[in-house]
């Protein structure tokens, strides 16, 4: 029989994990949301051009990386890798769910998510994989955060133009 993590504690840490992101931290991400059916492909799949939806402000929290210079035939490129965390109530709150693909501005700076890990479980418990017939395990822990890793692209390249949040 679970004795911690139920609504009542979710509640708490999920209004303890707001206010710290949202009221003290403060740090605001811009996520664009790649348009499928405004974007045009070629028969493999690809597109040279991609169509993003305006940008949805949220709060999270940054991981950055070390910076890498690489020098190949093109001349030097600035390589950087950077980890978001954002709680996943305030995705719900404004009916967004992050995807492979997505860009995320930052410092006037746009990162592409190529990783996205779900796997920070309040008490370490996953609802919707309570096994076996027991509804009264599925109302213990939640997901409280995702984290959308991501690398530095160049403005040109994902074909965005800056314009006021």
């Amino acid at each position: 029989m679970a004795l911690f993590g139920g609504e009542r504690d979710i509640s708490l840490f999920r209004n303890l994990n707001r206010e710290l992101v949202n009221d003290i931290v403060q740090q605001q991400l811009g996520i664009y949301k790649l348009e499928l059916s405004a974007t045009t492909s070629n028969i493999y799949g690809e597109s040279m051009e991609k169509t993003y939806r305006d940008p949805v402000l949220i709060n999270g929290l940054i991981v950055r990386g070390d910076q890498n210079i690489t020098d190949d035939d093109f001349g030097p490129d600035l390589k950087r890798d950077f980890k978001f965390s954002v709680l996943r109530a305030d995705l719900v709150d404004v009916d967004l769910v992050c995807e492979i693909g997505d860009i995320v501005l930052w410092n006037d700076l746009y990162f592409e998510v190529h990783q996205i890990v779900e796997n920070q479980f309040f008490v370490g418990k996953n609802p919707d994989y309570a096994y076996g017939d027991n509804e009264y395990l599925k109302k213990f822990g939640t997901s409280l955060s995702i984290n959308l890793d991501a690398h530095l692209v160049r403005p040109e390249v994902v074909g965005i133009k800056q314009t006021r949040l």
